[in-house]
């Protein structure tokens, strides 16, 4: 920031859908910051997109963005596989970022990132929005107060699942055109050295997707986690086992077309449990679901208010101008490619 603004300048990377409801809409309600450029390769998507969020500067990429010296931090939110080159960049160049997941697509990757990140002191925050619902966050709390306390017994099991279906009903207030993107990016591969050519595709999708749920699985367990068990064969039917210490640790995936969405996380103590059942993700009216049962107790039953993409907006902002660590930063995010990498090194 500069000297005379209080305010963070922030700068979009990436003009789509994803770019302008989950990100640029958040940031521009946020008076603690002032969105003051995007970089978008597509001329009228970027004109559009700045006129009804009322953006003053428009780039065609982002090391025009950069060089314009108009933003302190800037939200990337492009083609996966140019992510790392444009978060690199500006790390160069002594921004702080929020990128969306995954930083990479593999651990050496995320180590370039991370290492140019501390050493320009830059902030560094990946998308991992699930992390900041109001629901996962309470949630969270009275699990470990409950490993802690050991009122609900031993934890027994965890189990994640994600079958998808309807991403995004209904979405509106963000404007599209039908310009080809064009190339020219520099471009990251999409999968280590050691996955098959013909599964790189695959690799990137089922790290873009599930990700999330590998980043919750940490988020509330910790970092003593091994692979014990992987069948990933099946595109529509895959499943993890991981061991978190001594407790065995579930992973479900599946995609469904058509109908609610299917997210959620069971903790088994026991004495009870805690089922944290995700919204949408484009859900703006409300958090995560949480039902908590005990032995001997009705079961309490909360749903959250606020959309974790706004929070996570919000928290980003004060990450920066607070000098704090985010919540999913970039070196904590490295261990999600980390068990990410082990599974399909099993899995192959």
């Amino acid at each position: 920031m500069t000297a005379k603004s209080k305010k963070l300048r922030i700068g979009l990377v990436g003009a789509g859908m994803i770019g302008q409801t989950a990100h640029l809409a958040n940031f521009v309600e946020n008076t603690a910051c002032n969105v003051t450029a995007i970089a978008e390769l597509r001329p009228a998507l970027g004109a559009r997109a700045a006129k009804r969020f009322g953006v003053s500067h428009v780039f065609g990429n982002h090391i025009e963005l950069i060089e314009s010296h108009l933003v302190d931090a800037v939200c990337v939110v492009t083609r996966r596989p140019a992510t790392g080159p444009i978060v690199l960049d500006a790390f160069r160049a002594g921004l702080s970022v929020l990128s969306e997941k995954p930083m990479a697509h593999t651990v050496g990757q995320a180590e370039t990132l991370v290492a140019a990140a501390e050493n320009a002191a830059c902030t560094y925050a990946v998308g991992y929005m699930k992390r900041y619902d109001a629901g996962v966050e309470w949630a969270r709390d009275q699990f470990l107060a409950y490993l802690q306390d050991g009122a609900l017994g031993a934890l027994i099991s965890a189990r994640i699942w994600n079958y998808g279906g309807q991403f995004a009903p209904n979405l509106s207030g963000f404007d599209m055109t039908t310009e080809v993107r064009p190339e020219g990016l520099e471009l990251w591969p999409i999968a280590p050295d050691w996955v098959p050519t013909e599964r790189h595709e695959e690799y990137a999708g089922f790290a873009n997707v599930y990700i999330h749920d590998v980043n919750l699985i940490r988020y509330f367990l910790g970092d003593d986690i091994q692979v014990a068990h992987v069948r990933i064969g099946r595109a529509n039917s895959r499943h993890v086992i991981f061991e978190a210490g001594t407790v065995p640790v579930y992973l479900e995936m599946g995609e469904q077309d058509g109908t609610r969405w299917r997210e959620g996380m069971e903790l088994t103590f026991e004495k009870g449990d805690l089922t944290i059942n995700l919204p949408e993700p484009m859900d703006h009216s409300r958090g995560a679901e949480v039902i908590l049962r005990r032995a001997g107790a009705d079961p309490v039953q909360r749903t959250s208010e606020g959309w974790a993409f706004k929070r996570q907006a919000d928290a980003f902002v004060e990450d920066v101008l607070g000098r704090r660590n985010p919540l999913a930063s970039g070196r904590d995010s490295l261990g999600d490619l980390a068990l990410i990498e082990q599974v399909w090194r099993l899995g192959q």
